[in-house]
């Protein structure tokens, strides 16, 4: 198992779950009558073939062996794993989110292969969903979203779609677990003996640029009420936005459409703390995924068996600055310097980094170390690309896609957004205990991108 994975199942808690999920919302086809549910659970259930990504478990579940080898389940209890449920009355949107909520803050069974899919029906205008979850061992968002992109169709009119899980019958069967092998620790020694060499050049190269600019985001952020520790039990909130609306104003003001949403964000978060009355005087800062595994995508290698490859940037959100139009500037000027540094450095080179800018994350553990240091960063912002056109399930028109992420002891707020046709799909997930209405950021989210808007016509 990868350390990247592995640090996964390591850092996991009660407190802590550390799977990814992402919630669905479908259109039944047109004419399908209430038992066209119950029949997709039955594809749901019927798939033959599961793919390795979905048969894989800590080889040792109750053991430190259990971070350190995948095992893989020959046979798999799908009855188990995809699950019926009805959302209680009166089925509105609200009562969807609780639930979500409820799940996505529960632990996955390591005896099991870490995945559960949820199969929601009784929503009072007339959808469905399909809430998903997947630990963050086994794959990283943009790969769980890839996955998910494979099951559907931009046809309405196919039928034989298969479950993210199920190999396509073109695939080869999936292969059986091998024993440990040395050799492949020696092939990938060598293949990284080149990005080892590099890494000192690098970094003087990126130490020179802090030094000349003078005004690069460091990883040290305001203490605010979002950065203190976490419990258990998680609420979950969700809604889109249309993608033209923040396009226009990117194009506007010459800035990208993730700027125009960090600047959504940083303004949702001004306008929640100060009804907080907790808004601090220095800026906060985002740290922002940048995935890897696409740019690995667009140079021909395959992500297909999963795995986790993701670096970040830290870009200043400019709190302190009352007007919406000049938050954007700084977020824009920040997130430029920010990916300067990336520069021309190797995937490896960038995880190097990344992993440099994260490391008091992995001292949050320490009794004391969240309440009497500062966090690296406040929130986390990620944007994960979806499909580009309409897509359908069997029919199913797929009508939201709704990342649902991780909070650590430390970063109580995660916000993950999802292209989808013209469509942005925010998932925004918190401690229920330390942030209070966090639903209340959807509101603000809306004053923000209405303020852009006005500023830049």
């Amino acid at each position: 198992m990868p350390p990247t994975d592995s640090m996964f199942l390591l850092a996991e808690t009660r407190e802590h779950p550390m799977h990814v999920g992402g919630l669905q919302l479908f259109e039944p086809p047109s004419g399908s009558g209430p038992e066209w549910t119950r029949e997709l659970i039955e594809t749901f259930r019927g798939a033959d073939d599961v793919s390795r990504t979905f048969r894989r478990r800590p080889k040792q579940p109750v053991s430190l062996l259990g971070s350190t080898w995948w095992s893989e389940d020959t046979a798999i209890d799908l009855d188990y794993h995809v699950r019926h449920s009805a959302v209680p009355q009166p089925g509105r949107i609200r009562e969807l989110l609780q639930l979500t909520s409820r799940w996505h803050g529960s632990l996955l069974d390591r005896h099991r292969p870490l995945w559960e899919t949820h199969v929601v029906e009784g929503l009072q205008d007339g959808r469905f969903a399909v809430y998903s979850k997947i630990h963050h061992a086994m794959v990283d968002g943009v790969s769980a979203l890839r996955l998910m992109q494979r099951s559907l169709s931009e046809d309405p009119e196919r039928r034989d779609c298969a479950p993210p899980w199920a190999l396509p019958s073109s695939s080869a069967p999936a292969a059986t677990p091998g024993g440990f092998d040395p050799f492949s620790l020696l092939r990938a020694g060598a293949g990284m003996a080149g990005d080892v060499a590099g890494m000192l050049p690098a970094s003087m190269r990126i130490v020179g640029q802090v030094l000349r600019d003078g005004d690069i985001t460091l990883p040290r952020a305001p203490k605010t009420i979002l950065n203190g520790p976490v419990g258990g039990a998680r609420r979950f909130a969700a809604q889109s936005w249309e993608i033209e609306r923040i396009k226009r104003v990117a194009k506007s003001s010459s800035t990208t459409l993730n700027d125009v949403v960090l600047a959504m964000v940083s303004g949702a978060l001004r306008d929640y703390l100060l009804e907080q009355h907790a808004l601090p005087d220095d800026p906060m800062t985002a740290m922002v995924p940048v995935s890897l595994a696409l740019r690995a995508s667009s140079a021909g290698q395959d992500d297909a068996d999963g795995g986790n490859a993701t670096g970040v940037i830290v870009v200043n959100l400019a709190t302190d600055r009352e007007s919406g139009s000049t938050r954007l500037e700084e977020i824009a000027y920040s997130s430029r310097q920010a990916k300067k540094i990336l520069g021309d450095l190797t995937p490896t080179q960038i995880l190097a980094f990344s992993a440099l800018q994260m490391l008091p994350l992995a001292a949050y553990p320490v009794p004391g170390f969240v309440k009497y240091t500062h966090p690296p960063f406040n929130v986390v912002v990620s944007n994960v690309p979806g499909p580009k056109n309409q897509t359908y399930f069997n029919g199913a028109r797929l009508d939201g896609m709704y990342p649902v992420s991780i909070v650590l002891d430390g970063q109580a707020v995660n916000i993950t957004l999802c292209s989808r046709g013209e469509h942005l799909d925010f998932g925004i997930i918190g401690c229920r205990r330390s942030v209070p209405h966090l639903q209340r950021l959807l509101i603000h989210l809306e004053t923000a991108l209405a303020e852009l808007e006005e500023a830049w016509g």
